[in-house]
């Protein structure tokens, strides 16, 4: 597998914006793409695909789902491999990891976190709280902080609002009520070229939400 990047002109100004927070690189990526995202169901965390407000898509699709831990490692999967489990002494947030290859052509790697306890990145593309359950984020790509040229957040409650960054490239909000906040930056890697088996894909993206929950 083979990609071409250079951490200094993948991320450029957004073309277009997805439903819940996303930051595009190169150009407009369609305005409805699916992401993969974390939530809390009966005390359980799981993994959700499509849009926040529309009936969710099928897991089966993904490949290579997996819970991701610290350094990148991952967990065993359970009889049902989109719950996440919670060990003793793990991490207060959870990440979670998935493929897609499209049929027309596009390779996407999911990358999904619950929880803004943690102030580093795990994922290779993740937004991360500058400070604990703090209101301001960086965008970091493979351990490096780039700037999210626009951020959308998108809620439970359907309330949507567009973040513009500061000089420094963070984006920042103050949640204003309770219920399930999504995160999701999608970027398109520049010249990236992937071969898995005998197709080849000409088209990668990473797409990574950061969710969290505000308590009533």
């Amino acid at each position: 597998m083979s990609q071409t990047t250079s951490p200094s002109t993948l991320f450029r100004p957004l073309l277009a914006a997805a439903l819940a927070v996303s930051a595009s690189v190169g150009a407009a990526l369609p305005a409805q793409a699916d992401y993969l995202w974390l939530q809390t169901e009966n005390g359980q965390t799981r993994a959700q695909v499509g849009e926040l407000h529309k009936t969710p898509g099928q897991l089966s699709e993904l490949s290579e789902p997996r819970q991701v831990v610290a350094e990148g490692k991952t967990v065993p999967a359970s009889a049902d491999p989109y719950v996440l489990a919670k060990e003793e002494g793990a991490p207060a947030d959870q990440r979670f990891a998935a493929t897609r290859a499209g049929s027309d052509g596009v390779l996407t790697y999911y990358q999904a976190r619950f929880g803004r306890h943690e102030t580093r990145a795990v994922h290779d593309l993740e937004l991360v709280p500058t400070t604990p359950q703090g209101n301001t984020y960086q965008l970091m790509f493979k351990g490096r902080p780039v700037a999210a040229s626009q951020v959308n957040v998108d809620t439970s409650e359907g309330w949507r609002r567009v973040l513009a960054p500061a000089k420094d490239g963070t984006v920042s909000f103050t949640p204003s009520f309770p219920g399930l906040y999504v995160m999701e930056v999608t970027a398109r890697v520049n010249n990236g070229s992937v071969k898995l088996g005998d197709k080849q894909y000409d088209e990668v993206r990473h797409t990574a939400t950061l969710s969290f929950e505000v308590p009533q």
